[in-house]
C-alpha cells in the first residue's frame, strides 16, 4: 500500500470524507440542497438525512438514465428527493413515500422554493401498501427508471420484491445505510446493545442482494454505505 499501513488508513478515514466533501462536493451542492442540509442538521435526527456526497452520486446516475419516472421510500426532511427533483426533467414524477408528514414538511418550503414541487407525489403511508397497489396495475411494472431507499431496514427484502418488478430492465434501485455506521464489519459483541438488530437485519440483506441473480450490483462505501442494483431481468 506505498508504505502507508492499514491502521493510517482507518485514522484518516474522517480527514479523506473532510476532503472529499469540501474539495468535490459542497463547491458543487446547489444552494437551495445546501440550505435544507442545514435544516435537517437542526433536527434531533439530523443524522439520518442523505449524505450530500452520496446525492451527488445519485443526481449523477439519473442524468445517466435520463430519469423522468422514480420511486422514494423512506422521505425524512427531503434532501434527496428535493436532489432528484432538480435533476429529473419538468415533466418527471417522483413517488414518495413517508409516514412521517412532520419532517416531510420540513423540507417542504425549500422544494416550494425550488419550483419542483409539481414533480412530487407525497403519499402520507408506510411504503408497502403503496407499492402493492402500484402493482395491482399491470401498466406500472417495468415502468420506473429509479427507485432510492432509505427507511425502515427490515422490510428491505420487502421493498426490494415489489420494486424489482416495478423498475425496467436496465433501472436501478439503490439502498441507503447499508453498512450501518460500520457495525456490518464489526463482531457482534462490539456493538452497543441497540444497534445490534438493526446490523443483523442489514448482515441479512447485504447478504441476499449480493445473491440476487435478477440484478447487478455495486456496493459502495459512501454515505453510511449504497448498494445500487441494476435489474437484469
Amino acid at each position: 500500500m506505498d508504505n502507508i499501513s492499514k491502521p493510517e488508513v482507518i485514522l484518516q478515514s474522517e480527514g479523506l470524507l473532510k476532503y472529499i466533501l469540501e474539495t468535490g462536493v459542497y463547491p458543487r451542492e446547489a444552494e437551495i440542497l445546501k440550505e435544507l442540509r442545514n435544516a435537517t442538521a437542526e433536527h434531533p435526527l439530523g443524522f439520518m438525512g442523505a449524505a450530500p456526497d452520496a446525492g451527488q452520486l445519485m443526481a449523477m446516475l439519473l442524468k445517466l438514465l435520463n430519469a423522468k419516472k422514480t420511486i422514494e421510500v423512506g422521505v425524512f426532511t427531503g434532501y434527496s428527493l428535493l436532489l432528484t427533483a432538480l435533476t429529473i426533467p419538468n415533466d418527471g414524477k417522483i413517488i414518495a413515500m413517508d409516514p412521517d408528514r412532520k419532517a416531510y414538511e420540513i423540507g417542504l418550503p425549500f422544494i416550494k422554493k425550488a419550483g419542483v414541487e409539481h414533480k412530487i407525489d407525497f403519499i402520507e403511508c408506510p411504503a408497502l401498501p403503496v407499492l402493492d397497489k402500484l402493482l395491482e396495475e399491470p401498466a406500472n411494472e417495468g415502468s420506473f427508471d429509479f427507485a432510492f431507499i432509505d427507511a425502515d431496514k427490515n422490510n428491505y427484502w420487502n421493498y426490494h420484491e415489489r420494486l424489482i418488478k416495478l423498475v425496467k430492465i436496465g433501472g436501478l434501485v439503490a439502498y441507503d445505510n447499508t453498512l450501518w455506521g460500520g457495525t456490518v464489519a464489526l463482531p457482534e459483541k462490539a456493538v452497543s446493545e441497540p444497534k445490534r438488530e438493526w446490523r443483523r437485519l442489514s448482515l441479512a440483506f447485504n447478504k441476499a442482494i449480493s445473491k440476487d441473480c435478477r440484478v447487478q450490483i455495486a456496493f459502495l462505501s459512501i454515505g453510511d454505505g449504497v448498494i445500487i442494483c441494476m435489474r437484469v431481468r
